[in-house]
């Protein structure tokens, strides 16, 4: 099946995106700063902000795949978290929280139907996917420190054989590098500096071409949790600052209101998974 599958996504024209419903999405517990069991997510509302979510990406031209949701596992609807994706490898997530570790076997089961290869990780290590591993261009950058640790992500870059820059994530808000960075193309991203250390900011400005800041009010907002399709940026609302520099530099942005997700720290970024390859990253390209 896994042949199958790599066929048929070498020659899909079209993105392909994991989403999970959010059936069962709600503020069950606090594991970052952004949850507050007493600011709970308006569900019905969620459930509109996904659903237009995923009208926008099928719009676009996105194959949208669905990972069915699961009582008990609020968290399931960030499917960016479930894996990172190299070709038909999904570098299974370890969860760092209890709260999470249950979704584990359901992804895995998930990938491994759908045709992907699932490695799992050392025990002793914590990673949480496409939340903590992005690549711009062959460069795999990796943040680390508050949910994801250093080793899992030297571990990936061995297994597949590409640089590993890792990104010190130094303010708890910003606890996924999804939420303070996004690769745009191989060359190009956009980043809340205020979320690394010096080392993270002078090594991005070093190794991408192309830096777009993204300044504090916009962060919060979830600005740099944006999908990425061709020229297309998703973002949640409340970012005209960026909107204007990436319509600048040639992007069209849309943005759609995901405020009910922010209250559980994710948006756009985190709701989604991409199947085959991010734009920035080269090994999709080739």
């Amino acid at each position: 099946m896994a042949n199958e599958t790599k066929t048929r996504r070498d020659m899909a024209e079209n993105a392909q995106i994991l989403m999970c419903r959010p059936d069962y999405y709600g503020i069950e517990y606090e594991i970052n700063p952004w949850m507050n069991r007493e600011r709970q997510a308006d569900h019905a509302v969620a459930v509109q902000q996904w659903k237009a979510l995923r009208e926008i990406l099928v719009e676009l031209g996105v194959e949208v795949l669905e990972l069915a949701p699961v009582d008990g596992l609020p968290d399931l609807v960030f499917t960016a978290n479930a894996a990172m994706i190299h070709d038909t490898t999904a570098f299974l997530s370890r969860f760092r929280h209890d709260q999470r570790s249950g979704e584990e076997q359901h992804d895995a089961t998930w990938l491994a139907d759908h045709g992907f290869t699932v490695q799992q990780l050392p025990k002793e290590t914590f990673f949480e996917g496409a939340g903590d591993a992005l690549f711009c261009g062959d460069t795999l950058f990796a943040g680390y420190r508050v949910r994801s640790d250093v080793y899992s992500h030297q571990h990936v870059a061995e297994q597949i054989g590409c640089r590993v820059i890792p990104l010190e994530l130094v303010n708890a808000y910003y606890y996924h590098l999804d939420t303070c960075f996004c690769p745009l193309t191989q060359s190009m991203a956009i980043f809340h500096p205020a979320a690394f250390d010096e080392y993270g900011q002078s090594v991005l400005s070093e190794i991408v071409e192309e830096l777009i800041e993204v300044a504090a009010l916009e962060a919060a907002s979830f600005a740099c949790n944006a999908i990425v399709v061709g020229r297309t940026v998703v973002t949640n609302e409340g970012c005209p600052e960026l909107q204007r520099e990436l319509k600048v530099r040639g992007f069209r942005v849309i943005q759609t209101p995901l405020h009910e997700f922010v209250k559980a720290g994710g948006s756009a970024k985190c709701l989604t998974l991409r199947l085959d390859g991010e734009e920035a990253a080269a090994w999709a390209q080739k």
